[in-house]
């Protein structure tokens, strides 16, 4: 019987998928058995990446994009439609925050950057990639934050714009689900990553956070593997417009 979390056949494109959580979530979606295509800005660690996923044994190609651009994610589906004929799982990971500040500053400049690659790019990808889905349907994942339902420190534009993806996420769920695609969301604790650095490498922000999450540690980027399968593959069938928080209990404490 084949398992439910198997993804053998699958073609999975993620963005923002040569660092990070994109970078574990591309090699989980690997070792489940599917094609990875992973897209980022700067070719060089892309293209690293890529290659530390085929010496796994994956098929992995790497589709340098900048995720704020939609004729960059024409090109990046187009690419995994060429290499495969086909997407079946689309994880829109990739995320900017260029202020780190109060809200009331932020510039009308940043917060356009902002929703171009956090708000926009997702839109883009995901209508783009359900295009180029089967009948057989098909996964997205969108991947939120805890910023989405709770203001972080500095971190204001990031969230709104994160609360937005979750928006997007139910209303396209609605209106995917006639096709058998499922439209998830993950939010993310504070993960220990190079993107949120200014928040667990300032011990006064880290030493108040942490006081709050019941796990009394920060996540780490093996912690969101096992949600992001779950969304990918056909144990989640009959799951839609959910937002799974993996947060080590942070947003109930």
């Amino acid at each position: 019987m084949q398992s439910v979390f198997d993804l053998t056949g699958k073609v999975a494109i993620i963005t923002g998928g040569s660092r990070g959580i994109g970078k574990a979530i591309a090699h989980a979606f690997a070792r489940a058995g599917a094609a990875i295509v992973i897209a980022g800005r700067t070719r060089e660690p892309l293209e690293g990446a890529a290659e530390e996923l085929r010496m796994t044994g994956a098929d992995a190609m790497a589709v340098p994009t900048h995720c704020g651009r939609p004729e960059q994610i024409d090109r990046l589906i187009e690419a995994a439609v060429g290499a495969y004929g086909r997407v079946d799982i689309l994880v829109n990971n990739a995320a900017t925050s260029p202020h780190f500040g109060p809200l009331v500053e932020a510039t009308d400049d940043l917060w356009r950057k902002t929703l171009e690659v956090n708000l926009l790019g997702y839109f883009h990808a995901a209508r783009r990639a359900a295009e180029a889905m089967t009948e057989d349907g098909g996964k997205i994942i969108n991947v939120s934050s805890i910023a989405a339902a709770e203001p972080l420190p500095g971190l204001g534009v990031y969230g709104v714009t994160k609360a937005a993806v979750m928006a997007l996420t139910r209303t396209l769920a609605l209106e995917l689900g006639r096709r058998n695609i499922q439209v998830n969301a993950l939010a993310p604790g504070l993960i220990r990553t190079s993107f949120s650095r200014a928040l667990w490498d300032d011990e006064r922000i880290a030493e108040t956070a942490l006081a709050k999450i019941p796990a009394r540690r920060f996540g780490e980027v093996e912690d969101l593997v096992g949600a992001a399968l779950l969304l990918a593959a056909p144990a989640s069938d009959y799951m839609t417009g959910v937002v799974l928080t993996v947060d080590g209990g942070y947003s109930v404490s």
